[in-house]
């Protein structure tokens, strides 16, 4: 039998965001469910870099860490996929791979992001270890490395802040303009024609890039820019808007500052509407976007407990009035029956 639940808010996610989002919304005393897959994006990762008081933290101890915080305050951690939503009279219904249905009167949508990778061989294999994004979350552990760069000048000049050893292997991406030629050589920054066709591998390690031509480059890392894609199918079907990046970087879900979405009741934190954004800030953005639930939550409830004040009033009225129309009936029935005094 499918089991049906009702929380003020239904979190779709279980990452640093939707994860933050939960705690803010416990802790503001809603009843909240988290709806998550396990399928955090940074799992590969050897830790979380960046996040003050975290340093090095394996991605997986960070949300078990979080998780059991959020039930600390009464919220409910449900391990499922969030496979459809839809609208109802009071909020949304969201349906999981599990059979079971919660209902919220807000969704508050933190799925994350798909990396899109290219079709390398080996690539998928390494990827969170020796094949990386970003200089930000992996610079530091690479320093001083021989680092590849696929495609990318503009990471290739960002990954020369960690090494001197980078070279930039174009792939099959256009030729650097004049001015980027120049920037990169004086970077010493080499550039390698060729498609990448797949990865060297010695004793579980990254020795070298190989070439459509048989060349073997040698690297320890390489650097991967990937197309981001939010994580924005459920929410998709109420009829959320979707964005492209300014930068070309992918789709996410469209959201203001605050996380509201282009549906009323959907609000949206994270890399699903955020694709550059790390674990500190897609943390910030959870909390932020709880907080304008909550808001919206208390205008609702503050406009219900009017309504229910002036209907208390107006019964309370009519009552009074109602007594008094009978008070002057009877007064007026007295004075019907009673005699009139004598002359």
């Amino acid at each position: 039998m499918t089991k049906e639940e009702q929380f003020d808010v239904v979190v779709i996610g279980g990452g640093p965001a939707g994860l933050s989002a939960a705690l803010t919304l416990a802790r503001a005393r809603r009843s909240v469910v988290v709806i998550d897959a396990r399928e955090p994006r940074n799992g590969p990762a050897d830790g979380v870099h960046g996040l003050l008081s975290r340093e090095g933290m394996s991605p997986t101890a960070l949300l078990t860490v979080g998780a059991r915080e959020v039930e600390q305050y009464g919220g409910r951690i449900v391990y499922a996929q969030a496979e459809s939503a839809r609208r109802t009279s009071d909020g949304f219904m969201v349906d999981t791979d599990r059979g079971d249905r919660f209902r919220g009167r807000r969704l508050l949508v933190a799925s994350g992001l798909v990396d899109e990778l290219p079709p390398i061989v080996g690539l998928r294999e390494r990827w969170g270890r020796e094949v990386v994004h970003c200089p930000y979350c992996h610079g530091w552990e690479i320093r001083d490395q021989p680092i590849g760069v696929l495609g990318s000048v503009h990471h290739a000049l960002l990954f020369r802040q960690w090494s001197a050893q980078v070279t930039l292997l174009r792939h099959t991406s256009p030729e650097p303009t004049s001015e980027q030629a120049e920037q990169l050589a004086a970077r010493g920054i080499p550039v390698v024609d060729g498609t990448v066709t797949g990865l060297e591998i010695v004793d579980d390690r990254l020795t070298g890039a190989r070439l459509d031509s048989g060349r073997i480059v040698p690297i320890t890392t390489l650097a991967v820019a990937p197309r981001l894609a939010g994580r924005d199918a459920v929410p998709a079907a109420l009829g959320t808007e979707t964005s492209n990046h300014p930068w070309g970087l992918g789709t996410h879900l469209a959201a203001d500052a605050s996380g509201r979405t282009s549906v009323p009741g959907v609000w949206a934190a994270g890399n699903v509407t955020d694709l550059i954004a790390g674990v500190a800030q897609a943390a910030a953005s959870g909390v932020t976007a709880a907080a304008a639930v909550n808001t919206d939550l208390v205008d609702e409830d503050t406009r219900g407990a009017v309504e229910r004040w002036r209907a208390e009033a107006f019964s309370a009225e009519m009552e009074r009035a109602n007594c008094e129309r009978d008070l002057g009936d009877r007064r007026h029935g007295l004075q019907s029956i009673v005699p009139a005094p004598p002359r």
